[in-house]
């Protein structure tokens, strides 16, 4: 559709780095299509960046039920410029030995299966669309291991995996392919949700941490490396605070 404006499809963008995303790309003139499970939250941030004068549109989802999924795809009628794979999340800190194969399971599903049915349903859109971008939001996690956190570990690790084979095997296609990966991000979410709603223990991730990422911060590197002339693809931009040098090294007060 030569002319039209580009629409961008967001996933968790229900809070954190998915809602600070669409408002990014809202902002740089995306047409933001809000994807989530939580219709209230996607409802009240479409209707917020409508307010502002921005195009945007919600769309109950959850990325794990393929049918759901494909109707979405369907909905767009073949527009779809940007995906950002978002929808993600970590469960639980126990050690291998001890950790629930639910758990690993559920952070598998929506971490990779997930990212995989929106990629499979939206590919042939990006692809029309003569210079799309699959965005993966993965984690330092896909990159390196720590101790308890076995079970994301694998499922960002996989995330990445997913991103990186499918930059070779498209290549010469009108599609790139970005992988970004934060460190540690402070967002309303995360951790309580890791940690079951726990919030004395969610809030000991980030105890004397002077500043650790914010969902902004993430969303403007999502947004930068997007709104890159369609040439250039970054394939992987590592972002963290300067206060973490690594998944088990952090500078903690002083």
């Amino acid at each position: 559709m030569p002319g039209a404006t580009p629409t961008a499809v967001v996933t968790g963008a229900g809070s954190g780095i998915g809602a600070a995303t669409a408002r990014e790309l809202a902002a740089a003139g995306y047409r933001v299509m809000l994807a989530a499970r939580r219709a209230e939250r996607i409802e009240a941030l479409a209707g917020e960046l409508r307010a502002a004068g921005h195009a945007a549109e919600a769309h109950a989802l959850d990325v794990t039920d393929r049918a759901a999924v494909d109707a979405f795809a369907s909905a767009l009628q073949g527009r779809c410029d940007v995906l950002v794979n978002n929808a993600g999340g970590a469960l639980g800190l126990d050690p291998v030995a001890e950790g629930d194969p639910a758990d690993w399971r559920a952070m598998y599903e929506v971490n990779v299966i997930g990212v995989l049915h929106m990629t499979q349903a939206l590919l042939p859109a990006l692809a029309a669309s003569g210079a799309g971008t699959v965005v993966v939001v993965t984690s330092t996690a896909g990159h390196g291991t720590y101790e308890g956190g076995g079970g994301y570990v694998a499922a960002k690790h996989g995330a990445h995996v997913l991103a990186e084979t499918l930059r070779l095997e498209i290549v010469g296609q009108p599609v790139r392919v970005i992988e970004v990966a934060p460190g540690m991000v402070r967002t309303e979410e995360f951790s309580l949700t890791r940690f079951r709603g726990d919030a004395e223990r969610a809030a000991k991730v980030y105890e004397g941490v002077a500043a650790p990422l914010t969902a902004e911060d993430v969303a403007d590197t999502i947004a930068w490396a997007v709104t890159r002339p369609p040439h250039v693809n970054v394939d992987l931009l590592v972002v963290r605070p300067r206060a973490q040098a690594s998944n088990t090294k952090v500078h903690r007060g002083g």
